[in-house]
């Protein structure tokens, strides 16, 4: 099996994670069949009859005709559930989840494994991306009991919500047998269930939130051993972490590429462009249609796990759109762009914002819509040009995948092969594009896979923080017109009075109220919005956003993910800090509150963001892969760096020149108006336009070209090392 989710590591405390799989393992009791006939006549207690088809949730709506008694995660369903005495039977996924419709199928379908279901627990449907607050949760428990996680997530707790077993995907077999147990012992010797779950309770707890200090100065870090520390896991052949499965992490990539531009260091620099040419390259990247699958099953970026997701693919345009700015390569323009393309194509709502996912099966199997024949791609591409494509994409052993199928996916650079084939570059993109093309129209005939239709806010803004940063790198209007547009379907959809975020939509329904990651990422986007733009707005907008994050999600150091006073349906109030295939919203926080003191001028808001990085720094010395984030802020406060204004009224072209630069230290603002925030106040001059280089406030002279700017930072730079 495949675990589904990076894990970070962690500690667990105590001994307090004595295997409660042990006491079972010694149970020879079961509950036996029952007789409950669980397909008719269904009762109107709610508890006995699946609720979710009153859901608007794809994921849940995928189950509403198990027949499971499933029920939504809700404050009735708990109250419920203690007042009928059963154990909970809490399981998460999501909807493209491939291993969450296996189990569906083989445990959830069953009649006879409903009936042991239905009778003896409370079985509640959990979309782990709907509720990442109680996915976090009872991730964190089950990764404290058997060491790792994924999904689908099984849980099994109490009435009141505390888990007592745990585990990911489990055949039908074994889970009627862990079932039965549980329920035996539940009956026989609660006492042991109940020592247990505190117990657990107390490790969750533990783990989840930041422990305070006294002492909220930044400590310093020796940068080279983050590099070290990190490059005993590097695969220097294929690039990303050794071993399989392999996923993307996007930021985890753009800090490494950061730290090797800061530290000059160049092992560093080309494992992130090793990373990223092998990313573009792999069956991990569609070939034909453009964007990433969520991650890879082997080490060579080959065989994807082929759900695509939007989170992923967003926080990729970014990676790519920097990489490029480092070194500029056709392949990653060109990736930014299919990848574009694809999310406009296939994951666009009707009233702006995109979709949440695509399901990695469809009719056929898992990935049959995007994998071929050999009989299949000879029918579309001629004969004279099949030697030529077949080279290309590998149609070989090296590309046959299983069942006479094919996965498309590149064995060298674009360089490279076009040298080998007397090509020039463009010669072959030429080629490549018309191949492509008929691919395309013959793949849009087969039975699409699924689309979960929800839209997410957090991802929706990190998708407008790849397509800002697309638009930076590469000046095309269309993608800072697509930020803009999905920002314009954030205020209107998913934002009420007092600025309050919703974190889902679907069908014309907003539901789940914003946590915190909403509020992170909203306001990253719209800071991303104001430094292309100079429109103030932004800027205000992300500014009242952290203000409510600081009202409502407070905890002693850093946030919470949920709002404490809105929420207590769950058993712990959860910090999330660690950086998975997303930044931590706490991290994302901290990064908002750097940009906030420096575009406002508050000081207060850059001591908080330095108070809460100085508490992750033993976390981030130990495992900088898993804290790439909080690094990302690191090099902020400890190398050097700079901020940039710029204003006149030609700020705009400017600032948009400045975007073929790889500048990762800096922080840029330009205005065509003259303003009163730090940076500018005072510098505006209708008549030209200039580029101030400043640190902390201090300025060097103006220059009126951005390739003086640059030079002036290349100055300052040096003889910072000096």
């Amino acid at each position: 099996m495949f675990s589904c989710r990076l894990l970070a590591p962690f500690v667990s405390t105590d001994a307090l994670l004595g295997r409660l799989v042990l006491i079972f393992g010694l149970m020879g009791a079961g509950c036996g069949q029952t007789n409950v006939d669980i397909m008719e006549n269904a009762p109107t207690d709610p508890l006995q009859q699946n609720r979710l088809d009153q859901s608007n949730n794809p994921y849940l709506l995928q189950h509403a005709d198990n027949p499971v008694y499933w029920q939504p995660w809700d404050t009735t369903v708990l109250e419920a559930a203690r007042e009928v005495d059963k154990l909970l039977i809490i399981s998460i996924g999501y909807s493209s989840c491939h291993w969450c419709h296996v189990m569906e199928h083989e445990s959830f379908e069953d009649t006879s494994v409903a009936a042991v279901m239905n009778e003896h627990f409370v079985p509640i449907k959990v979309d782990r991306e709907e509720r990442p607050d109680v996915d976090d949760v009872y991730m964190t428990a089950v990764q404290l009991m058997t060491q790792r996680g994924g999904w689908p997530l099984n849980v099994v707790a109490l009435p009141d919500g505390r888990p007592v077993w745990g585990a990911t995907y489990v055949p039908r077999e074994q889970w009627l047998q862990v079932l039965k147990q549980l329920s035996a012992l539940y009956k026989e010797d609660p006492t042991k269930m109940e020592e247990y779950a505190q117990k657990l309770q107390r490790g969750i707890q533990q783990v989840s939130l930041v422990e305070t200090s006294q002492d909220t100065a930044l400590p310093p870090v020796a940068l080279d051993a983050l590099v070290a520390g990190w490059q005993k896991n590097w695969d220097v052949h294929f690039g990303g972490r050794e071993g399989a499965p392999k996923f993307p992490l996007p930021g985890a990539q753009q800090f490494l590429l950061r730290l090797g531009f800061t530290l000059g260091h160049e092992g560093a620099t080309e494992q992130a462009h090793r990373t990223l040419e092998h990313l573009a390259q792999g069956g991990i990247y569609d070939q034909v249609g453009g964007g990433f699958a969520r991650y890879s099953t082997d080490s060579l970026w080959k065989v994807p796990h082929f759900e695509k997701m939007l989170y992923d693919n967003a926080q990729l345009l970014k990676l790519f759109a920097l990489a490029h700015r480092h070194r500029p390569k056709a392949n990653y323009q060109r990736t930014v762009e299919q990848t574009v393309a694809f999310l406009e194509r296939e994951m666009a709502g009707p009233q702006g914002g995109y979709y949440a996912a695509l399901d990695a099966d469809s009719p056929g199997g898992e990935g049959r819509f995007y994998t071929w024949t050999k009989d299949e791609l000879q029918q579309h591409i001629p004969e004279a040009e099949w030697p030529l494509f077949a080279a290309y994409y590998q149609v070989n052993e090296r590309g046959y995948w299983e069942d006479e199928q094919y996965i498309l996916w590149r064995g060298q650079t674009d360089e490279a092969f076009a040298k080998a084939h007397n090509l020039s570059l463009e010669e072959l993109y030429s080629q490549v594009d018309k191949w492509r093309h008929k691919l395309l129209a013959a793949r849009e005939e087969r039975s699409r896979p699924a689309t979960d239709d929800k839209q997410l806010t957090s991802w929706n803004a990190l998708l407008i923080q790849g397509l800002v940063a697309a638009y930076r790198t590469f000046g095309r209007q269309a993608y800072l017109a697509k930020a803009e547009d999905c920002a314009r379907w954030i205020k209107e959809q998913q934002m009420r009075e007092n600025d309050r975020l919703w974190h889902t939509y679907r069908h014309g329904k907003a539901s789940v109220e914003g946590l915190l990651e909403d509020y992170a990422q909203a306001s990253a986007a719209w800071l991303d919005l104001y430094e292309v733009t100079g429109k103030e707005a932004y800027l205000e907008q992300a500014h009242r956003w952290v203000q409510r994050a600081q009202e409502n999600f407070r905890a002693e150091n850093g946030f919470y993910d949920i709002r404490p006073k809105e929420d207590n349906t769950l058993i712990a109030r959860s910090q999330e800090t660690s950086d998975n295939v997303i930044p931590s919203a706490n991290a994302v926080m901290a990064q908002n509150l750097y940009r906030l003191s420096h575009y406002r001028g508050e000081q207060k808001d850059r001591k908080e963001a330095e108070s809460m990085l100085a508490a992750l720094v033993p976390q981030l010395r130990q495992h900088p892969e898993s804290y790439y984030a909080w690094g990302d802020l690191l090099l902020n406060y400890q190398a050097p760096h700079y901020e940039i204004a710029i204003t006149g009224p030609e700020a705009m072209e400017k600032l948009l020149a400045l975007g073929s630069y790889y500048l990762p230290h800096c922080l840029i603002s330009a205005s065509t108006q003259p303003s009163e925030y730090p940076l500018h106040q005072g510098r505006f001059d209708a008549e030209r336009t200039r580029l101030y280089v400043c640190q902390l406030g201090a300025c060097k002279l103006p220059v009126t070209e951005p390739a003086a700017a640059v030079e002036q930072l290349r100055s300052r730079w040096k003889k910072a090392d000096e």
